[in-house]
């Protein structure tokens, strides 16, 4: 059974946030710690994890990131602050 992942990236100072949907979580960040496809991951080296939950159906999942896109910030916060308190990169935990 096939897993959706939506998760969000942040960079170094926690200053952007970048929430996205993929079918495959772990080669997915790891694109955007490459920094090799040019846009918004590349220009504002959002590269560490810091949130993530599964889906088990495509369109919910992608229902559910256009939602986390719709929050204001302060709420995408406050996710992020419950899930992972000291706003860790993530990435190794998935591995």
């Amino acid at each position: 059974m096939k897993q959706f992942a939506i998760y969000i990236l942040t960079n170094l100072y926690h200053s952007v946030l970048y929430t996205g949907v993929t079918n495959n979580l772990v080669r997915r960040v790891y694109e955007h710690r490459q920094l090799k496809i040019p846009g918004f991951t590349q220009k504002y080296k959002v590269t560490q994890l810091v949130y993530y939950e599964f889906c088990l159906d495509p369109k919910n999942a992608i229902k559910r990131e256009k939602q986390i896109k719709n929050l204001v910030r302060r709420k995408k916060i406050a996710m992020i602050d419950t899930f992972n308190p000291e706003w860790k990169d993530l990435y190794q935990g998935i591995l």
